[in-house]
């Protein structure tokens, strides 16, 4: 009785195979979340034995941290980049606020709950969510201080509203994953509350037509390596 034989993976260099695993992983976390990268599912997006995802990944919850890092840091460093190529804090503001609420990001977003969840069993991710935290709230806090330093802005802990913004526009996401329209036009609302956190003038973080067209996500879908952050 005959046997089909298995076919055999392609030989690669050990640095070529550590980079496809870690992309099968980034690529698996994307589509079904960071609970389905396990070593079956790995080994089955490369083509090859769960043994030898094992030899170059012998901790998945180091694999699902680095795997939340990479996605979430990638996203961190292309609006970091994004707000450069504004005018000045208000723009900043406002374009960081327009951005991070855009629906087209809301696999980031399913990221980032699950991220919360897992953390409680597994510290590697959490210190790994924390430190991710810590990155965002340092963007917020840059802008709200150059704000001040300016004069747009009228704050006397730009820490402390930076967390603030940022647990807003997490909140508001969070919900946005399971599609509930409680509130309409989020952005406007958010907004108009940003504006009285900051003591901006009334109608100076309004979001500007088109702004959301130049700030879809690119770098994150498709990262040319670990991104380091801001």
């Amino acid at each position: 009785m005959s046997s089909t034989p298995q076919k055999r993976a392609v030989r690669k260099s050990p640095a070529e195979r550590a980079a496809e695993i870690t992309e099968a992983a980034r690529e698996i976390a994307l589509e079904a979340g960071l609970s389905a990268l396990t070593l079956r599912n790995v080994a089955a997006r490369v083509g090859v034995a769960s043994g030898l995802v094992a030899h170059y990944q012998p901790n998945m919850d180091a694999l699902v941290s680095s795997t939340f890092a990479t996605i979430v840091a990638a996203e961190t460093q292309e609006v970091a980049g994004l707000l450069s190529q504004q005018p000045g804090p208000p723009e900043r503001l406002s374009l960081l606020v327009d951005t991070l609420l855009d629906n087209s990001r809301l696999d980031v977003t399913a990221i980032w709950v699950e991220a919360w969840t897992l953390g409680r069993r597994n510290e590697t991710l959490a210190a790994s969510v924390r430190e991710q935290m810590d990155a965002w709230q340092k963007v917020f806090q840059e802008v709200v201080e150059e704000g001040n330093a300016s004069g747009s802005f009228n704050v006397s802990d730009s820490a402390a509203v930076a967390w603030q913004i940022l647990g807003m526009v997490d909140g508001l996401n969070a919900q946005a994953l399971v599609r509930w329209d409680g509130v309409n036009d989020r952005g406007t609302h958010l907004v108009r509350a940003v504006e009285g956190m900051v003591g901006a003038a009334r109608g100076s973080l309004s979001t500007k037509p088109g702004a959301q067209t130049h700030a879809k996500p690119t770098a994150r879908h498709r990262p040319q390596g670990p991104p380091s952050l801001p």
